[in-house]
């Protein structure tokens, strides 16, 4: 029965893509934006998109809420739009306006390794591509789609335009993370989504399962943490911001220290969503 429905998914959306890529970026953008928010629901429920903005915004009124949602799958729909145009991002440099880029200085110049964190915001695979486009050496951490119909293009077109080091999250990840750390590459990966073998810690004052990884492998070998926040700006173009390396000051307490610092981690995502909540995604059931 999954297999069927898989199939039935993979035939719409391989469809869509193929009327995406006939009528062009722009107004594909501009219908599927507006589709996405007629009709969004449909594709990741809806309950729990309110049940993540009431523990996050339970103050915030109704009208705020419909607002946050409808430039969600504004978002959404433009994002999906947009994996049929990464080449076109992968050539050109207009849309991108990129904040505090002396930070990455010394990792372009092969002079430190860093781990990169971030969350599903705005059209997330572009800010691994430009890190790569600098000609940072880089390896991404990714979450495969479930649907075996559908994974193979989107690992086609992460490892041709975004990143071409792909590591598949789990255990064997890990292991690969580490190998790519030894032969002085970069790792990026995003912290905003629940993961089952995370540790329970405070998320907008809310218990969530939250990854230690970034921090187990910033204190195993050394490395310092930098967040990056991208959004979408008017007239679709993109703002990213390069943080300065997160603050941490290690102990002999290293079980301690990989809480506290994930802890942190969490903080800052805290604050990437509260500076724009529409451009974040909120579908993950982040709190289950």
């Amino acid at each position: 029965m999954k297999i069927i429905k898989y199939l039935i998914q993979a035939f719409i959306i391989y469809t869509l893509f193929l009327i995406i890529k006939i009528i062009g970026l722009n107004v594909s953008r501009a219908i599927f934006s507006r589709i996405f928010i007629l009709f969004g629901f449909f594709f990741k429920s809806d309950d729990i998109i309110n049940k993540n903005l009431q523990i996050v915004y339970n103050d915030l009124e109704l009208e705020d809420k419909k607002k946050i949602k409808q430039q969600m799958w504004s978002n959404y729909g433009k994002t999906f739009v947009e994996y049929l145009f990464l080449k076109k991002f992968r050539k050109n440099k207009d849309h991108m306006q990129i904040e505090g880029e002396e930070n990455l200085k010394d990792i372009i110049d092969g002079n430190k390794q860093v781990i990169f964190i971030s969350g599903h915001f705005a059209n997330f695979e572009l800010m691994s591509m430009e890190l790569t486009k600098r000609k940072i050496k880089l390896a991404t951490i990714y979450r495969p789609l479930n649907n075996f119909f559908l994974n193979p293009f989107m690992e086609y077109v992460r490892e041709t335009y975004v990143c071409k080091n792909q590591i598949k999250k789990g255990i064997s990840g890990v292991k690969e993370a580490i190998d790519y750390i030894k032969k002085n590459y970069n790792v990026a990966l995003m912290v905003d989504q629940r993961v089952s073998e995370g540790k329970k810690l405070p998320f907008f004052e809310e218990p969530a399962l939250t990854t230690t990884l970034p921090a187990q492998l910033a204190l195993k070998f050394n490395l310092e943490i930098i967040p990056i926040y991208i959004r979408r700006m008017e007239r679709d173009n993109f703002e990213m911001e390069i943080y300065k390396p997160v603050d941490f000051i290690k102990t002999d307490n290293v079980a301690s220290d990989k809480i506290n610092l994930s802890i942190k981690i969490n903080k800052i995502i805290e604050e990437m969503i509260s500076r724009d909540p529409g451009q974040w995604i909120w579908t993950h059931n982040r709190w289950k």
